[in-house]
Formats: C-alpha cells, sequence, structure tokens
C-alpha cells in the first residue's frame, strides 16, 4: 500500500515535540517496517534520516492509495477533491476546545474506545510508541512521577495539587516532570514544588526522560480531565513502570488491576501509593508491548486505511450497483 501521512512538525518529535506527533513518527516508521511504502510530508522538515521504508516528501505526492492527515485542511479537501481516501486521527475531543463534536466525519480515527464512544463511532486505534525510546527496569528508586502540562491550567486539569497532596499525606518523595515554553511559568512550577518539598525536574527528552520514567515506583495521574488516551500511561507502563490514575476518560481503559490502580477518590489513592509493591514491573513492561508498540498501532491502521478505501469506492460506484445495496 501506498501511503502519504501529513504533519506539521520537524522530524523527530521525540525530541522537543509534540506527543501527538510522537505517535506519527512512530506509526511512520511502523507502516515502513510492514512493508508499505510511506511518504512523510512534515512542513517542519528533517533533521535525522527517515527510518526504514519511509521517504521524506517536500509536497504532498498524490499517486498512493490513502492520505493521513494530522488536521483537517487544505489537504483533506485536496485528497477529497483529486477522489482520495483520507483518514484524520483525532487525539483529543473538540467540545474540550469550544467546539461542536457535530463536525466529526465518519473518517475520523479516535485514540481509545472511550473517545470514539464519545461519537458514536467504533473507528479506533489505540496510540503505540516505541520502546527503544524508554529503559525497562524492575528495580525501582524511592520516588512517585507526576508529568505536568504546560499551562497553570493545564496542570490543574492533570491533577498536579492532587498528587503534591497525596504524595505529602502518604509521605512519599514526588518528581513532578514537564514543563512550558513560558519561563515565567517554568520558575513559578519550581517555586511551587520547592514550596511544598516536591522535586521539579522540568523537561525531560531522551535518555533523561527514559531514565526518569523507569526509576520511578509509579506514575501518578489523578487527571480531573477525561484524558482521550494518555501517553504518559503508555510510556510508563513501558519502563516498567506501574500507573495511579483516576477513573474517568480512557484511564480505566488503559489501565488493567495487574499494572496499576484506577482511583475514584482520595483513599483510593493512598490505598494504591501503599500497596503499588504488589505490581510486577514485568507484567507493566509485558502489557505495553502488547498494546502500546508501534507496530500494533501501524497494523490497526492499516485496517483502517483498507477499509476507508473500500468507503471510498462504494460511494464511487454507480447508483444501482449492488455493493451499495
Amino acid at each position: 500500500m501506498r501511503i502519504l501521512i501529513e504533519s506539521p512538525h520537524r522530524y523527530p518529535a521525540a525530541v522537543g515535540g509534540l506527543s501527538g506527533h510522537c505517535v506519527s513518527d512512530a506509526l511512520a516508521k511502523g507502516l515502513g517496517e510492514l512493508g508499505h511504502e510511506v511518504y512523510y510530508f512534515l512542513s517542519g522538515g528533517s533533521a535525522l534520516p527517515m527510518p526504514l521504508g519511509v521517504n521524506l516528501v517536500s509536497s504532498p505526492l498524490w499517486e498512493v492509495d490513502v492520505v493521513h492527515v494530522s488536521s483537517i485542511g487544505w489537504i483533506g479537501n485536496e485528497a477529497t477533491a483529486r477522489g482520495k481516501p483520507w483518514v484524520h486521527t483525532k487525539h483529543v475531543d473538540v467540545a474540550t476546545q469550544g467546539m461542536d463534536r457535530e463536525q466529526a466525519r465518519g473518517n475520523w480515527i479516535f485514540v481509545s474506545q472511550y473517545l470514539a464512544g464519545v461519537y458514536g463511532s467504533n473507528r479506533y486505534v489505540l496510540n503505540g510508541i516505541d520502546p527503544s525510546e524508554f529503559i525497562f527496569s524492575d528495580a525501582k528508586e524511592d520516588y512517585f512521577l507526576f508529568v505536568q502540562g504546560g499551562s497553570l491550567a493545564y496542570s490543574r486539569t492533570k491533577g498536579m495539587d492532587i498528587a503534591i497532596d497525596l504524595a505529602a499525606k502518604q509521605g512519599v518523595r514526588l518528581v513532578v516532570a514537564g514543563g512550558s515554553p513560558d519561563a515565567d511559568l517554568v520558575r513559578h512550577y519550581a517555586e511551587l514544588c520547592r514550596q511544598r518539598r516536591v522535586e521539579y525536574a522540568g523537561q525531560v527528552w531522551g535518555t533523561a526522560k527514559a531514565k526518569l520514567f523507569a526509576g520511578a515506583r509509579a506514575l501518578l495521574h489523578p487527571t480531573r480531565l477525561p484524558e482521550s488516551f494518555g501517553l504518559v500511561i503508555a510510556e510508563s507502563l513501558m519502563s516498567g513502570t506501574p500507573v495511579i490514575c483516576s477513573n474517568i476518560g480512557a484511564c480505566p481503559e488503559l489501565v488493567k488491576s495487574n499494572v496499576g490502580f484506577v482511583c475514584k477518590d482520595e483513599p483510593d489513592y493512598l490505598n494504591a501509593i501503599a500497596n503499588i509493591d504488589t505490581i510486577s514491573p514485568t507484567a507493566c513492561r509485558d502489557l505495553a508491548m502488547s498494546d502500546y508498540h508501534y507496530s500494533r498501532m501501524a497494523e490497526g491502521y492499516v485496517d483502517q486505511y483498507r477499509l476507508e478505501i473500500a468507503r471510498s469506492c462504494s460511494r464511487s460506484l454507480p447508483e444501482h450497483s449492488p455493493l451499495q445495496r
């Protein structure tokens, strides 16, 4: 299959990029490894060579079987005009961005069963990550990890204040990772952590990030936001690190009972922290390799591409074709 993937970032997204763009990179790699011809249209270009089977292009190549767009815009419109089937991955619920869910199209692919259900769809593929970017360790250090968002409001929705309170009540060491392009906000985070006797690691990438995930006793993810997926959950499990999360959004879908705790209230969280050592790091890694490996994601998208190609062919059939009945 010949596949055009479009994304606005600079490759590789694993160094300073957004999580959704990291998923795009992993998908392109996985599709190439499956033997498909992948054409990667990145408006930000590339700092490194493409993975095997992936071709960097400076403009859209239309001699393909299907187009995968990161955002709905001129490329999707152009694909439609050219009669090319195309899909779009929806990483977030547009309602959280003040938009109308009615704009959803039949060719949207969601990143969890939960998010697909919000839209009354059954089209979803769980996000995948590259295990080579993470370190598995069954020997844990004496700290819990919280990964924050890029703004004060976002950190609150992610439950940063809950994580800090839980660590204080349970008497455990907490490391907060993540940052913001706003230097004043970074200083605010650092000061807040200092006041609450929490360690602030700031923004981490590459090996430093992998080591931080691998060493943690658990990821604390007490989000107030109905997560569409929660990539940090997959990253934590890939590192052999259990997850303690809230019971909203896609969290219960991702965190099975053998790899962490899904919590509805403070007593649940405190119990989870107290009993986190009952979770096997190997079980966490095994689940991540099974469910959140990029090759599994690539296979899922190939199925969706074939479905969209079939839908496109059906729409182009004559009105009285028996295949339309």
